[in-house]
């Protein structure tokens, strides 16, 4: 893999920033969709309810909290974030932004077919997959904006890259809690789950960090992992997609190391 850049250092206005305003408020924010599904049980699709669309929130919290800080000037910087690809000097890594979940998918279904569990083909035909693509992309990034765009980097510079994205990790999965459970999975199914979360948050930060701290990158992968486990739901198991995953997280952090998860002195 490619040496990253030296933009691995976040902006110094990110420092004074409060991780813990930003989780409360989009918890705050994520409450009336919340409310909206508990009182009509509308959904988008069969399992996906209508508070999924909390999408928003993360980066609706970050905006406000940019405001507060640097006014409009920040938020269109924060914008402006969502395509920054310029900051990825090393393009290669792109590839893992772009294949590593779809081979975890491959994965999954190999590992299901040595333990004789059923398997269906994919639920959506390629030109459905690419809109459902297209959808996810604004989604991660209403999502990323906030994860990445503006809580991921304080935490990063108060702790480490491994100890701020297993942080981030835990309270992206308590989040999802309220709509899993208006979707109807089970107790067992989310914690399984919230390990493939949490540790699909330390690729996420590795990512982010190895390409200049890309928003843009962060959003595709979230993407790719969304796309991945919907278009192939029939043999998505968080059980074995979780250790898959969990697996990953450890080899990123024992090879890259968990300071910066970047091979590179100054990272």
């Amino acid at each position: 893999m490619p040496q990253p850049e030296n933009r691995n250092l976040p902006d110094t206005t990110a420092l004074s920033r409060s991780p813990v305003r930003f989780f409360l408020l989009n918890f705050v924010l994520s409450v009336p969709f919340w409310l909206l599904a508990a009182t009509t049980g509308l959904q988008l699709r069969p399992g996906l309810p209508v508070s999924s669309l909390a999408f928003v929130c993360p980066g609706m919290a970050a905006a406000i909290l940019v405001y507060k800080e640097s006014k409009g000037a920040g938020v269109s910087e924060l914008l402006k974030r969502a395509l920054d690809f310029s900051r990825t000097r090393a393009k290669a890594w792109y590839v893992p932004v772009a294949l590593l979940m779809p081979v975890v998918t491959v994965l999954t279904y190999g590992l299901m077919r040595l333990m004789g569990m059923p398997i269906l083909g994919p639920q959506f035909s390629p030109l459905a997959a690419l809109a459902m693509f297209l959808a996810f992309c604004l989604t991660a990034l209403g999502e990323e904006l906030g994860w990445s765009g503006y809580v991921i980097d304080p935490l990063q510079e108060r702790w480490n890259a491994q100890k701020a994205s297993i942080l981030v990790g835990i309270v992206w999965a308590i989040w999802h809690f309220v709509p899993l459970m208006q979707g109807h999975r089970s107790t067992t199914w989310i914690a399984w789950w919230s390990l493939y979360t949490v540790a699909l948050r330390v690729l996420i930060v590795w990512l982010y960090n190895n390409t200049g701290r890309s928003v843009l990158a962060a959003t595709l992968f979230h993407a790719f992992s969304n796309i991945s486990s919907v278009t192939y739901s029939s043999y998505y198991d968080p059980r074995i997609t979780g250790l898959i995953v969990a697996f990953l997280a450890a080899i990123v952090i024992l090879v890259w190391g968990p300071r910066a998860l970047v091979r590179m002195k100054d990272a």
